[in-house]
Parts: structure tokens; sequence; C-alpha cells
């Protein structure tokens, strides 16, 4: 049977705390490190090879660290690796009650403590297909955002010309009233300009 092996990652940009524990259903947590790294993934592999080395046994390992400002890029990193990786949404954690004092070598045991015992819920890992529509998404936004803009450009330009259209506007009637009016020629050439965007 493989021996458990949790590691909480206290992640910063600046650094990592990792702490690895080995939880025990019949006695107090094993802890086998507490350390302070630079914050390169490589560190964490390192970190794992080691202990493997110590404990000289098969074990079942899984890292975590809170969301936070790291996003999902460390995640990616440890994945890409082989190493099993969550990350833990903070509001789901279960925390010692009270006033304590924040260290990172607490939080990194108190994650490790979560990934031992169930104390958390994982964060949702975007696909490459939730990207892909995050991305359509965004340029939808985008896309509507300028299209109101240059309805208000047209707007304002024909009031400054002394027109006015009284009917239901952006239909093709009143397109048609727009490429209709009597325009000097570069007046003409901003309106187009306008009802080019407008149209693509």
């Amino acid at each position: 049977m493989k021996r458990i092996l949790r590691i909480g990652m206290d992640v910063h940009s600046t650094n990592y705390t990792l702490c690895a524990i080995e939880p025990r259903f019949d006695g107090d947590d094993i802890i086998y490190a507490n350390v302070k790294v630079t914050p390169e993934p490589d560190n964490i592999v390192q970190f794992i090879e080691n202990l493997k080395k110590k404990i000289k046994e098969d074990c079942d390992i899984l890292c975590g660290y809170e969301a936070g400002c790291l996003g999902f890029s460390l995640y990616h990193e440890l994945v890409k690796k082989g190493i099993r990786c969550v990350i833990l949404a903070p509001t789901t954690m279960l925390t010692q009650q009270g006033k304590r004092i924040k260290t990172d070598k607490r939080d990194a045991l108190m994650i490790a403590q979560c990934l031992s015992y169930g104390g958390y819920h994982a964060v949702h890992i975007p696909t490459d297909k939730d990207d892909n529509v995050k991305v359509y998404l965004r340029m939808r936004d985008d896309h509507k955002s300028d299209l109101k803009k240059t309805k208000q450009r047209i707007n304002a330009f024909c009031l400054s010309q002394g027109f006015h259209y009284d009917k239901g506007k952006w239909t093709q009637v009143h397109l048609k009233w727009l490429k209709s009016l009597e325009l000097s020629g570069l007046d003409r050439e901003t309106l187009n300009e306008y009802l080019i965007t407008y149209e693509y």
C-alpha cells in the first residue's frame, strides 16, 4: 500500500514555502519538511525527489496551493513535469478559528493538512475549450462596445450637421437615409468612414 504524502505550498511571486506531511490517523501527522525556496517550479520537483529518497517507499503524492496571484501558471508547470497538483479555493479551506499569527510556514502546513483530510474544494482548471470561449466572449464584447461608440459618433455627427432622423434607427431604411444625406466632400468622407466601421 502506498504511503500518503501531501505537500502544502504557500506561494508568492518572491518565494515558495513547501511543507510535506504524511497524515497519520492513529497519531500525529509526520512533518518531513517545511522549507522556503526561490520561486522556481524546478525547486518543487527537487523537493519531491529528495522526499522520495528519504522515504524510500512508493508514495501517493499530491501538491496544492491557494488560488491567488500566480493563477494557473504554477499548476500548469507542475503538471507538465508529471506532478499532481490542485489549486485550493481559499473560502472553502478548513482553518483554525480565532486569531492566529499568520506565517508562510504555518500557511504551508495548513494547506498540507487540508490536502490530507479533504478540508477544501479545488478550483476548476480551465481547459483549452474554456480559454477559447473566453477569448471569443472578450472579442464579442469588444465588438459590441466598438459598435456602440460608432453609433454614437454617427448620431452626434448627424446632429452637428443639422440632420435628425425621427424613425427607428439602424434599420436598412435608416442606413439608406444616412447614405443619401447631402454633405460636402470632407463631411461625406467622415460619415462614410463611420458607416464602413458600423457595417463591418
